[in-house]
């Protein structure tokens, strides 16, 4: 589970930026490029979370469970 800090700042950082991709080592660079922050740790991390955003949807639907169907028996 993810920080809330990190998740805003990842979100807040996708709203600005289109250029995020699926690659990691972009998204750090880009990340480094727009934010000013000190700690390598916290680079990463953002980078982290919006790598997995972009190959995995759209942040808005995460936490949503999709309904079940139930199957007819018959």
């Amino acid at each position: 589970m993810k920080p809330t800090y990190i998740k805003k700042l990842a979100k807040t950082l996708m709203k600005v930026v289109d250029s995020f991709s699926e690659d990691f080592e972009e998204n750090k660079r880009l990340v480094e490029e727009y934010l000013s922050v000190e700690s390598k740790e916290v680079r990463n991390r953002v980078a982290g979370y919006i790598t997995r955003l972009k190959r995995h949807g759209r942040p808005e639907v995460w936490g949503e469970r999709k309904p079940e169907i139930a199957e007819k028996s018959g």
